[in-house]
């Protein structure tokens, strides 16, 4: 019985986190985005626009759901479902610490560890592009089925370097299991150095984790490989005919599968939840962070570029210090540490994705497809044997 009760408080918390941070990581992305380009972003709705998530959230399930006439209505709704279900069952086998006691209960920082976990969140990844093509082809119109159709070519394409990358820090590892595959890469090397598979040997995996993003890009349909929306060629693509929440699901799938991707690349790549820095260190740099992000808050709120600076930024910089503090006692600590530093590592590749939304241009297709099976594919094949190679030597 307390198996279950404790599993179902997981699964909720899980949930609301996963909504919270979908929801808030398009205000992120505004936000940053409008630094780039030198705009303000976000800011009318809440202070410094934090309620336009919520906002665009009323806005779309009070919206009108038109549904065309000429639909095959089955598939048009359960297209949607499709992407947006394959998308968060992924983050059930993703852990986010280790074990932690709660009121006298140990449990995982996990909803549930599969000895699959990995090949889980692959074949969910695979059942998403069923969700973009049936939509291109439920919609009946010819924009939507050009669209579901370059996205099932591109996904199907992207998926071969994609899974090659993930191979070969496989090698080194050998497990499935995501939180066993984090556990295989505590300690550090040299004293300092961390044993993640990026500077694990005998054949360190910085170019497989290059490698994997550049196909997650293409498997999460970010810029530059945002070819099945091409909204200037395609009139929005596979999505045309979808309004209200089924147009919200699509972006919801999307950005859920960009935080999966930036999950597993932080668990099977950079350590998961386990810290940078050795000892005392790794203990304070959490701390560090949030009290320095409490002091910027607390001096622009002194210093206000604007009036309602002066009544928000002291209030947040309240918030930054109580986390600080957070950090520091100990009943708290071992549950908030790991959280951290996962979270950490996830936000900085989440910004990569962000960050190259706003630098780079959109490939043609034909350079899209080219630059999968005439560069990618290859070097993704050449990587796997020659990290199979050094394997094999060292052992």
């Amino acid at each position: 019985m307390e198996f279950f009760i404790v599993s179902t408080i997981k699964a909720l918390l899980v949930f609301f986190v996963l909504m919270t941070t979908l929801a808030y990581l398009q205000w992120v992305e505004r936000k940053v985005i409008a630094h780039i380009q030198l705009r303000q972003g976000p800011y009318r709705v809440g202070p410094h626009g934090l309620l336009q998530p919520l906002a665009d959230v009323i806005k779309l399930i009070t919206k009108e759901g038109i549904v065309p006439p000429h639909v095959n209505k089955f598939f048009y709704f359960l297209a949607p479902i499709i992407a947006v279900s394959m998308s968060l069952i992924a983050i059930s086998v993703i852990p986010f610490g280790g074990e932690i006691e709660v009121f006298g209960i140990t449990t995982h920082m996990q909803l549930t560890d599969l000895n699959i976990g990995l090949l889980l969140v692959l074949a969910l990844a695979s059942m998403g592009t069923y969700g973009i093509a049936l939509a291109g082809w439920a919609s009946n119109n010819k924009y939507s089925l050009l669209g579901g159709l370059r996205s099932s070519a591109q996904m199907v394409s992207y998926e071969l370097p994609l899974s090659l990358a993930i191979a070969s820090p496989l090698l080194l590892l050998n497990t499935l299991s995501l939180r066993e595959m984090v556990t295989q890469q505590e300690g550090f090397m040299l004293g300092f150095l961390p044993n993640w598979t990026i500077f694990q040997g005998p054949a360190p995996q910085l170019v497989g984790m290059v490698l994997f993003l550049i196909a997650a890009f293409a498997e999460t349909n970010r810029i530059p490989f945002d070819l099945p929306e091409a909204e200037t060629e395609l009139v929005a693509g596979f999505h045309a005919e979808y309004s209200s929440m089924k147009f919200a699901a699509f972006f919801m799938a999307e950005y859920s599968n960009m935080l999966t991707a930036a999950a597993v690349t932080t668990t099977v790549f950079l350590g998961g939840w386990l810290p940078a820095l050795p000892g005392m260190a790794g203990d304070l740099i959490a701390p560090a962070v949030f009290a320095t992000g409490g002091a910027v808050c607390l001096y622009h709120g002194l210093n206000p570029a604007r009036k309602r600076d002066k009544y928000t930024l002291p209030v947040f910089a309240l918030v930054f210090f109580g986390l600080a503090a957070l950090f520091l006692a100990p009943p708290l600590k071992d549950i908030a540490m790991p959280l951290f530093w996962f979270g950490a590592k996830t936000g900085a590749l989440l910004f990569v994705f962000i960050w190259i939304r706003g630098t780079l241009p959109r490939f043609r297709y034909d350079q899209l497809m080219g630059f999968c099976w005439k560069f990618l594919f290859p070097v993704a094949v050449l990587h796997l044997l020659a990290t199979a190679l050094l394997v094999a030597l060292a052992g």
